[in-house]
């Protein structure tokens, strides 16, 4: 896990993210989600300075590892000089040791946050779930810990002032915001009353700008008049069998074949629908119902 002193803002990541919330779908289904619907409580994970380091640390990591559904597993946190934030040695258990940078003996707020991201990865390891590549690979994790109901601790680990900065994982704060906004849609809970950082809360309106956007873009039924009409003209165009280029959607085939292809603002999986005017859509993945006009 990294600490960032140059915090990077903004929706860099969002493809890799947006992957992770399908791979997560994929793997544990719309049920198997259901059972992370509600987030670990904030008291659960709180650190009082006056709480004795290792004993907190272990009491904390009990609450996340409770969290995230890993029964059997036993998590032995220690402290020592590194130069990231965390590590975590995967094996195949029932115990896993977890490395926490020193400066957590005295930023002792934040190491709920640090042990969310390493213990998500002792899980994704049990479920055989990971992405090619170190920085893949530590966006679906950063991703996962959120979407399951432990990353809004990464992101009140976000602090920035005019002299100094501090930011937990590989996802940029609008990013946590985007993946927090996500669930919270899912799931009708509202992290916002959680936040001690107000940099952070503002990452999370930003993330949820944009989450929201996604919910409201054509041929979703929520679109505003300027995508809709947009969206006409595109629909013209590929019937007359000319080029359409959008991220939103794409046009398969032709004539009353003619198909629109365009990623679920839930799962994020791509749906194929016939384009015929008003339709109710179910997703064949996260099962939302999606209300189109194609």
């Amino acid at each position: 896990m990294s600490s960032d002193s140059a915090v990077v803002h903004g929706f860099p990541h969002l493809d890799t993210v947006r992957r992770a919330v399908t791979a997560l779908y994929r793997r544990l289904a719309p049920g198997g989600l259901g059972a992370y619907a509600t987030s670990v409580a904030p008291a659960d994970v709180a650190f009082a300075d006056a709480d004795d380091l290792h004993l907190g640390a272990q009491r904390v990591a009990t609450a996340l590892v409770r969290q995230l559904r890993l029964p059997d597993a036993r998590m032995i946190v220690s402290f020592r000089e590194m130069e990231h934030a965390a590590g975590v040695e995967l094996t195949a258990g029932p115990e896993y040791f977890i490395e926490l940078n020193d400066r957590f003996r005295t930023h002792r707020r934040d190491i709920g946050a640090a042990l969310a991201h390493e213990i998500t990865h002792v899980l994704l390891h049990r479920l055989g779930l990971s992405f090619p590549g170190n920085r893949d690979n530590e966006i679906l994790t950063d991703t996962a810990t959120t979407y399951l109901g432990a990353g809004w601790l990464l992101l009140d680990a976000y602090r920035e002032d005019g002299v100094s900065s501090q930011k937990l994982g590989y996802l940029t704060p609008e990013e946590f915001g985007y993946v927090l906004a996500g669930r919270s849609r899912v799931f009708d809970e509202d992290p916002s009353p959680w936040f001690t950082s107000p940099q952070a809360y503002e990452a999370y309106r930003r993330g949820r700008d944009r989450s929201l956007a996604d919910a409201r873009r054509p041929p979703l039924t929520a679109a505003g008049w300027t995508g809709r009409h947009g969206y006409a003209r595109d629909r013209r165009h590929a019937r007359e069998q000319r080029p359409v280029s959008r991220e939103a959607y794409a046009f398969e085939g032709g004539g009353d074949e003619l198909r629109v292809c365009f990623p679920c603002p839930v799962c994020h999986q791509r749906v194929r629908v016939p384009v015929r005017g008003r339709v109710r859509v179910r997703c064949g993945l996260c099962r939302a119902v999606l209300e189109c006009d194609t």
